[in-house]
């Protein structure tokens, strides 16, 4: 478990399962995400016109992910999503493609 998101750095919080959990879009984070998922601006475009896929999306909150516990993997992480309902993804992803496009 991560402390509490603090927006004036970046962070977002993300409620899933028993665990509320920060994600933060750092450089190393970004471009871990984008060696799995491709280019983030085509990512972009994907979310724009309605194309972004589950599997990307876990992918890239799942890297932005602060302080994330040891045992949480990427599957374990979408598992979790599922069973949460992909509708908890809206905000946090809403506000981290912004950042990619903007800037913090």
């Amino acid at each position: 478990m991560s402390d509490a998101a603090n927006p004036a750095r970046g962070e977002t919080a993300l409620t899933v399962g028993d665990q509320t959990l920060t994600v933060r879009p750092s450089f190393a984070a970004l471009v871990a995400a984008e060696q799995q998922v491709g280019p983030l601006f085509a990512l972009v475009e994907q979310a724009a016109a309605g194309k972004l896929t589950l599997a990307d999306t876990v992918t890239l909150i799942f890297h932005c992910l602060v302080g994330r516990p040891d045992d949480l993997t990427s599957e374990s992480f979408g598992d979790q999503v599922v069973e949460a309902g992909i509708a908890v993804l809206t905000p946090v992803l809403r506000t981290l493609l912004g950042q990619i496009v903007k800037g913090l």
